[in-house]
């Protein structure tokens, strides 16, 4: 794990970046693809967990949130309004020919959710912003401390900074929403869900005006 901010670890990526997962004080944020499991597991090992956290019911954000939580006995959190497609493996999918082909593909394993976050509660320090679009229940995580943002997938920073694909985003005009509202808050560290940080809030400002 690499230390990035006070309280928060970005765990090893294949390849780095790619799918990004953090511990957050002693919150795992995101648990990538069902393949990233024996590499999670082996990361947090030694680190005191406590509770899982999904910032959206994607499978490659909740693949490995079975095994993880069974394995080291944690609860899993996520965006009330995704905890259904996570409990039934069943995300929601943004329009056209290639998410309908997607949605016949195996299934991610399923999970119960413990508790659903809304706006305005804590985790490890950070509190819940309710930024759907990308996903219908999706959240990002904001520590007005230091300007720390864990933004999940409302950007994409994959080379440079961008909206999230529009075939795999439930509601491109709700997500470009989330884009401005995150943009407004200047964060010092922006975290993504596939990408290196961020410390220029510039450019998301630039990118959610677009």
């Amino acid at each position: 794990m690499r230390d990035i901010a006070p309280g928060v670890q970005l765990l090893r990526g294949r390849p780095p970046h790619m799918v990004n997962c953090y511990l957050v004080g002693d919150v795992l944020v995101d648990a990538g693809t069902p393949g990233a499991r024996k590499r999670l597991l082996r990361e947090l090992s030694g680190h005191r967990v406590t509770a899982h956290a999904v910032t959206h019911a994607h499978p490659d954000h909740f693949g490995s949130s079975r095994a993880v939580c069974e394995a080291m006995d944690l609860p899993l959190w996520c965006g009330a309004a995704d905890a259904e497609a996570i409990e039934t493996a069943t995300p929601a999918i943004g329009p056209g020919l290639v998410p309908r082909l997607m949605s016949h593909l195996p299934k991610v394993p399923s999970y119960t959710v413990s508790r659903g976050l809304v706006e305005g509660d804590a985790v490890a320090g950070f509190e819940v912003l309710e930024v759907p679009g990308h996903s219908p229940g999706h959240i990002a995580l904001w520590r007005e401390s230091d300007r720390v943002l864990i933004a999940g997938d409302v950007f994409f920073h994959l080379g440079r900074v961008t909206a999230p694909w529009s075939f795999l985003t439930a509601d491109v005009a709700v997500n470009r929403a989330s884009m401005r509202r995150l943009a407004a808050l200047r964060p010092a560290l922006a975290l993504f869900g596939h990408g290196p940080p961020l410390r220029d809030p510039d450019v998301l400002e630039r990118v959610a005006a677009r």
